[in-house]
């Protein structure tokens, strides 16, 4: 499996959250399969989001895109940090 984890913190999460479902379909169609957004227990800007994608190479050009980069301005994300992975192993305890 391949995943997305995104740190970043946002100016107002409502105004984010709405932005974010707003883009769920060209999410889809850039090829992520499932999500998670968590945040700091103690800050409602600081969010995850954790992701997992059919390909780290069409997650990167999505991410790094010309159009994402306007959508994360409009959405006031601030210095997001972007963690690509492989899943190297996964249990239930």
């Amino acid at each position: 499996m391949k995943y997305v984890l995104i740190i970043h913190e946002v100016e107002a999460y409502p105004a984010w959250k709405a932005i974010f479902d707003q883009a769920a379909d060209i999410r889809k169609t850039a090829g992520e399969i499932s999500y998670q957004l968590l945040r700091y227990d103690n800050d409602t800007n600081n969010i995850v989001h954790f992701s997992e994608w059919a390909s780290l190479d069409n997650a990167r050009r999505f991410f790094e895109s010309r159009e994402l980069v306007e959508i994360r301005k409009k959405a006031g994300v601030k210095a997001p940090n972007f963690i690509y992975l492989h899943e190297i192993e996964h249990g239930v305890l």
